[in-house]
């Protein structure tokens, strides 16, 4: 059998670890593995700069999921973004720390044969009850969550009130009635939080302005033997394994990419692969589609085409009175409800959001109150950033200037 050309040929600056890849079916990843074998990428490629797609070229898995394990480490400091377009993550010195001893790529899969499409038309299967997930219970997925629901990462999610009931209750009902959702707000305020809570079963494809189709469908990959074949990629396992995709920062992918998620959402709930010899791929019962937006985010653009896909369209803002209850400092709090209000109204473009909040308590513990309110006045935008200072002021009682280094400390003879 002739073997298929590829594409497109493999990145041209690829990293140094090249493990092998073992044969059998793909192991299922623990909480954290794919992200200390991320780790490892970069750490042994330290002081070069890898996108994400180069490093899933590695190790055989999903650019969007490798995307989620390098904003992870980029968020808890075990790497940085060395650039953003492309986007690119390069180790810092604390990433090695954080890698995995070994990496484990998914060997390579085979496509599966076509099945026959039905002359006539099925009727519709019954939707598949999402799991509960940990901390919550549920009778099937309609059922009403109470208490603290765990995130796959371990972390627990507090649950907020969507039209009279629990978030998380709320958008399991719409996958049960097969309604996408889309939710939209500012950076950091809980929008990627609620879906995995709700989903914990999702997978993600992290969007930006260099997403491409095969990022989706996938694409064709070299096996060790030399021989190309081809991956499927997240939007195909959704669909095959009757889970949600969860599309973050989906009004940053370019359209036209995106228009090959609609025929899966709609009626046809079926997509064809040109790039795989036009191979028909029909959704199980259970595959649903959600998506993140951004609106303030440089780039991100919600279609018309995209919004009438997305039924429902939920806005995530700041949970200030959940901060109060994770013992955020009470006047790190004020300062981001006055930000917020001056938002509003349209004085200021920047607020502290949730994560900002959670960041302050971390660096307060370490550095100390002041360190922490000076990184609230740094982080924040150079055009926001004398208002954001005198806020921080008036809370805080002094001022305080963004964190930066000293002179050089030196010892006496």
């Amino acid at each position: 059998m002739t073997t298929p050309t590829p594409p497109a040929a493999p990145p041209a600056t690829a990293p140094t670890t090249t493990p092998t890849a073992p044969a059998g079916a793909p192991k299922r990843l623990g909480n954290g593995e794919l992200r200390a074998m991320v780790a490892k990428v970069l750490a042994d490629n330290a002081g070069t700069e890898l996108t994400p797609r180069t490093i899933a070229h590695t190790l055989n898995r999903s650019s969007g999921a490798v995307g989620n394990a390098c904003k992870v480490l980029a968020d808890r400091g075990e790497a940085e973004v060395a650039s953003t377009s492309p986007l690119a993550y390069r180790a810092t010195a604390t990433t090695a720390s954080a890698a995995a001893p070994t990496i484990t790529p998914a060997p390579p899969r085979t496509s599966r044969p076509k099945t026959p499409k039905p002359t006539t038309s099925a009727p519709p299967a019954a939707p598949v009850p999402a799991p509960a997930g940990a901390g919550g219970s549920a009778a099937g997925s309609a059922g009403v969550i109470t208490g603290p629901v765990k995130r796959p990462n371990g972390m627990d999610y507090h649950p907020r009130l969507l039209s009279g009931m629990p978030d998380v209750t709320a958008l399991r009902r719409l996958r049960d009635a097969g309604v996408a959702a889309l939710m939209y707000g500012p950076p950091g305020t809980g929008k990627t939080s609620v879906v995995e809570a709700a989903f914990p079963d999702c997978i993600t494809v992290q969007g930006d302005g260099d997403t491409v189709v095969a990022d989706f469908v996938g694409d064709y990959t070299k096996t060790p033997d030399g021989e190309f074949v081809f991956v499927h990629g997240p939007l195909v396992r959704a669909m095959r394994d009757g889970v949600p995709l969860f599309i973050d920062d989906a009004t940053l992918i370019p359209p036209t990419v995106l228009a090959v998620v609609y025929p899966a959402m709609d009626g046809r709930r079926q997509i064809v692969i040109k790039a795989n010899g036009g191979e028909v791929v029909d959704a199980t019962p259970g595959f649903y589609v959600v998506a993140g937006h951004n609106p303030g985010v440089h780039g991100a653009v919600l279609t018309d085409a995209l919004a009438s896909r997305f039924s429902v369209q939920v806005q995530v803002s700041s949970d200030y009175d959940l901060a109060d209850q994770l013992g955020v400092d009470k006047k790190a709090v004020r300062v981001a409800r006055n930000l917020a209000t001056r938002q509003e109204r349209g004085e200021v473009g920047w607020a502290p959001q949730l994560r900002e909040l959670l960041a302050f308590k971390k660096i307060a513990a370490v550095l100390g109150t002041d360190a922490a309110a000076g990184n609230l006045v740094g982080i924040a935008p150079e055009e926001d950033r004398a208002t954001v200072a005198a806020v921080v002021r008036d809370a805080f009682g002094r001022t305080v200037a963004p964190l930066a280094l000293g002179a050089r400390i030196t010892t006496k003879p």
